[in-house]
């Protein structure tokens, strides 16, 4: 996503938890470091024209666990600001309290905690509701960064 954002000409800006570097991962591969833009404390969704939440397992368990991260999800979506979650990162949709009622998509293994949390899980490569987009894994980037390229467009 952060290169279809780039390429597209747009800005992508690293949000984390901490300051510093994050450590990137291809699904289990270590891809490299990238330096933190700017903290989840210091964020609100007027600061945002999208967000993408990042799959994978580590970065949504750490996001699903922070106040900051969870309150600007939480904004983003009562603002009807896109968001994207791919993979794990439905997680902290859950933990955000946004799914209930919506249709979602996730990896697999994450259907029945968002049927627990109030969700229509389905399996497809990406689902859309009210502005709230997701989609199971790494195959379904394509589909994925399309549908975040035309958020962009739309908020622009």
């Amino acid at each position: 996503p952060w290169d279809a954002v780039t390429a597209a000409g747009h800005t992508a800006v690293l949000v984390s938890t901490d300051e510093g570097e994050v450590d990137l991962v291809d699904h289990l591969t270590p891809a490299g470091t990238r330096p933190v833009d700017r903290t989840t404390a210091e964020v609100s969704a007027a600061d945002v024209d999208v967000l993408v939440l990042p799959g994978g397992v580590a970065n949504p368990d750490a996001l699903r666990q922070d106040p900051h991260a969870l309150t600007l999800v939480r904004e983003m979506v009562e603002a009807g600001r896109p968001v994207l979650a791919i993979c794990h990162a439905p997680w902290v949709l859950i933990e955000a309290d946004v799914v209930r009622g919506r249709r979602v998509t996730s990896y697999p293994s994450l259907r029945t905690d968002l049927v627990n949390a109030g969700a229509e899980w389905v399996d497809a490569e990406l689902v859309t509701d009210d502005g709230v987009f997701t989609s199971r894994n790494p195959g379904d980037l394509p589909a994925f960064c399309d549908a975040l390229l035309g958020a962009l467009r739309v908020t622009q």
